[in-house]
């Protein structure tokens, strides 16, 4: 092992001269301010290129693949990393950027075959390989050497119980999710380089890395398909902007700039306007998550979700855009007469392609060309253009019986027509609605360029409506798509969906790719059994989490009387002495976290409060709502009031529960004040 060390200490320091000389010949070349486009354009590509180098210098790669296709006679030594390091002489290049084809061997190969291949852009490449190695460095100091296949060494191999992904997986985390570029799984990698044509639909189970995943696509597609996909044109909507904080360094360090990221909401309003407001987070979070679960109208919410409200609205739309057009002749002058006969064949043939304003605005100047054609035949007779003043002023009393609408007050009306009911005259529209009001808006002004995507991901997918997915199909022409989501994680009240083909048959059988995650990479076997115990009644159909084989410390499931405050310091006295870097004191309620927050102020701890709307996680010891934490992961969990009557054995309440648990990777911690829930089934309860 020790000469593998050395001969892989020198390739090292070779690789780090390498990239220093290149950085160094491109730091001498001064930046480009001219005007001629091939010299910026060149300029940008060796800033890109700087950007690269220096980005890759702590850690220029993480894997080496040995080699040796049918139709060579050599085996190539080929060192993979986040990106690609070209060579001394310009040819072999010194490090293979993880999304080149090749490097996809290194990910799928797991050594039961002879042989392997990969698609190279103009045919399949097959070979035999030699040698799979993981190699850690940090700071550019060689940490760890893991041979994961060497061929004809038949203890070599692995699959996610391998050393080198142990050792990953027991690190500690800070406030951010990473990359996992080096420990991408064969499961992972298939779903990253599934086709860009694809609307991939991702059950996962907790700690699958379905984010990382789908983050990790967006960077492939954009290597491969650089001419024709663009990252503005890419969009990333997540479930609320903490958590898009928690990934937002991702995308960086794969190399990847100028992705949207957004909430579904927030997308909606800016392209609704000024004119919509919704309800107060906070507010809508409470009521939803900690009142009576049946305070909500969950069935009118569910009918706005559906795709068969989407199918109403457009039918309604549809007749309300024939109805639209004032039944009414015009006429400019005596003898001059506009038959409404002729305005329905322009509005109805001629200009049925355009959204509604600008029909509307296509027949207005159809109008005016007309009397402006027809005023010259009588020009003699009207010199001074007094009649075709007249015929313009009778134009704008016509174009007044055509209603000008906006997306609220239309849908206002169509609310009418389909339920038969009279909103109040202070009516707000709420979350539910805003999918409905886009539609209408659509249908209104059209989708303008800046508003069409090549690839949308939409994260924790199950929260998402059919009616919402079905609107943004309309955004992407392409119809690229990754969702991904987990069923057993649908914690919002009377929302999302229940079954994945609710999505799935929004696509044809062509588009349509449905993949499954299984096993958990974030938590111990002990925290993954205890929750998958708790979700057990309620999962359906849905596969249990299969736990990595990392063994750890037992959950620690207690009863706290009334001393709360006293066992929730010692508790994270002992994760901090466990090395736990960040912690998450998880709470039933709002006012619950808020309490909890004072409390361990005032006993100088230092704690960050996080509550709906927040928009950054910090890292460290954080007090939270439970219906925050999803998506979220910490070195240590405590569940606090974990009650009967806090946590009824119902099904909401299991997943509720099931979520919380499933955000501790090393230690969970679970405290009742009163008599445990009994979701914790057989679970002992200590003091």
């Amino acid at each position: 092992m020790d000469t593998i060390k050395k001969l892989e200490n020198d390739k090292l320091a070779e690789t780090i001269k390498e990239m220093e000389r290149q950085r160094a010949t491109l730091d001498l070349i001064p930046r480009y301010h001219g005007k001629d486009i091939v010299e910026h354009v060149l300029d940008e590509q060796r800033q890109q290129q700087r950007k690269r180098l220096e980005k890759a210098a702590p850690a220029p790669y993480f894997g080496r693949l040995d080699f040796k296709p049918e139709s060579s006679e050599t085996t190539a030594s080929l060192y993979i990393g986040k990106a690609g390091v070209e060579g001394a002489d310009g040819k072999d290049p010194l490090v293979i950027d993880w999304r080149a084809p090749i490097a996809s061997l290194f990910y799928s190969f797991t050594g039961q075959s002879k042989t392997a291949s990969y698609e190279a852009p103009e045919e399949t490449v097959t070979g035999t390989v030699r040698l799979k190695r993981n190699i850690a460095i940090h700071e550019q100091i060689l940490e760890r050497i893991v041979d994961s296949y060497v061929e004809g060494d038949e203890k070599s191999g692995g699959g996610a119980s391998d050393d080198f992904l142990l050792y990953r997986l027991e690190e500690s985390k800070d406030h951010r999710l990473r990359d996992i570029v080096s420990t991408i799984q064969s499961e992972q990698d298939a779903i990253i380089r599934a086709e860009r044509e694809k609307a991939l639909v991702i059950q996962g189970v907790p700690g699958s890395g379905k984010t990382t995943v789908a983050l990790h696509r967006l960077a492939y597609l954009l290597y491969h398909y650089q001419d024709r996909m663009k990252p503005e044109k890419m969009v990333v909507f997540a479930p609320n902007r903490m958590f898009l904080d928690y990934i937002s360094d991702v995308l960086p360090e794969l190399g990847v700039g100028d992705i949207q990221q957004t909430t579904f909401n927030d997308w909606a309003l800016e392209i609704l306007g000024t004119s919509i407001k919704l309800p107060d987070t906070a507010k809508v979070a409470r009521d939803r998550f900690e009142q009576d679960q049946q305070s909500e109208d969950s069935s009118q919410v569910r009918y706005k979700e559906s795709i068969d409200f989407l199918h109403q609205l457009e039918q309604t739309l549809d007749q309300y855009e024939s109805s639209i057009l004032p039944a009414k002749d015009l006429l400019a002058w005596e003898g001059a007469l506009l038959s409404k006969e002729t305005i329905r064949d322009w509005y109805d043939r001629e200009y049925r392609h355009y959204p509604l304003l600008k029909r509307r605005e296509r027949v207005q100047k159809r109008i005016k060309r007309w009397i402006e054609t027809e005023h010259t035949s009588i020009r003699g007779i009207d010199p001074r253009g007094e009649w075709k003043k007249q015929a313009n002023k009778r134009l704008q009393a016509y174009m007044k019986l055509w209603p000008k609408p906006t997306p609220l007050r239309l849908y206002r009306q169509l609310l009418r027509t389909l339920t038969n009911e009279e909103l109040p005259r202070k009516w707000q529209p709420k979350e539910e609605d805003l999918a409905p009001l886009l539609l209408i808006q659509r249908r209104l002004t059209g989708i303008f360029p800046e508003d069409r995507f090549d690839h949308i991901v939409i994260d924790e997918a199950q929260d998402f409506s059919s009616f919402q997915t079905a609107l943004l199909q309309k955004h992407c022409p392409l119809g690229s798509f990754t969702i991904l989501g987990d069923l057993l994680q649908n914690i919002v009240p009377g929302r999302g969906i229940t079954r994945w083909e609710e999505i799935l048959d929004l696509f044809s059988e062509q588009q349509q790719g449905y993949y499954q995650l299984d096993r958990s990479y974030r938590s111990t076997m002990e925290i993954i059994n205890f929750a998958n115990e708790i979700i057990q009644p309620y999962r359906g159909n849905v596969k249990p989490a299969e736990p990595v084989f990392r063994s750890g410390s037992p959950v620690d499931v207690r009863s706290t009387s009334n001393k709360l405050i006293k066992h929730t310091m010692e508790a994270l006295d002992e994760l901090k002495s466990l090395d736990c870097r960040t912690i998450a004191v998880i709470t039933r309620t709002e006012n619950d976290a808020r309490n909890l927050h004072q409390a361990l102020l005032d006993q100088g701890k230092s704690v960050h409060l996080l509550t709906p709307g927040e928009a950054t996680y910090q890292g460290g010891i954080s007090i939270i709502p439970i219906y925050l934490v999803k998506g979220l992961e910490f070195d240590g969990a405590i569940l606090t009031d974990v009650d009967q009557d806090r946590y009824p054995d119902d099904p909401f309440h299991a997943r509720l529960l099931y979520v919380g648990c499933t955000r501790a990777l090393h230690h969970l911690k679970l405290f009742c004040g009163g008599k445990p829930s009994p979701l914790l089934r057989e679970a002992r309860v200590g003091i």
